[in-house]
């Protein structure tokens, strides 16, 4: 059997439940007419269809001290969030929302159960090697880096 999935959504907090849920129906749309033929999406499609909805806090583009530092990161929580999935090469897709000023308004991933459950996966606590870091064996059984980085990307996060 394959491993659950579950579709993570990311929205600002200042949005009503029912514009959660359809900024985050939005985003999975897209989820599914970007990566259509993806494995990963076929399989939570036709198998799992859990919805995760967390508050990713603010919605704001517009970066600090741009003129100082051409690399900053923007204002916005939700932004931020953004970024670091890119970066880590995690397969997501946004959602601007044109009545709201095309403010990013959600963002939606999936993962498997090794990011999520964490009674069958336990926490790297309690697999630290000596200089304090996970160790490669448990970072392996977990799926690797990138399940490593959701882990902690979701570690606090709170339902919407």
């Amino acid at each position: 059997m394959e491993l659950e999935k579950r579709m993570y959504f990311f929205v600002p907090y200042q949005l009503t439940g029912i514009q959660q849920g359809i900024q985050c129906g939005h985003a999975a749309l897209r989820y599914a007419k970007k990566y259509w033929e993806n494995p990963v999406f076929i399989d939570f499609r036709d198998n799992w269809e859990t919805w995760v909805i967390l508050n990713g806090g603010s919605t704001n583009s517009r970066q600090h001290e741009i003129d100082v530092d051409p690399n900053c990161k923007p204002i916005g929580t939700l932004n931020q969030i953004h970024n670091q999935l890119v970066e880590n090469k995690i397969d997501c897709v946004d959602f601007y929302e044109p009545d709201l000023q095309d403010a990013m308004t959600a963002i939606c991933f999936i993962c498997d159960e090794r990011v999520f459950n964490k009674e069958k996966y336990e926490d790297f606590e309690d697999k630290l090697s000596d200089d304090q870091t996970p160790t490669k064996q448990w970072i392996k059984s977990i799926g690797g880096e990138k399940n490593l980085f959701l882990r902690e990307l979701l570690k606090g996060k709170r339902l919407a």
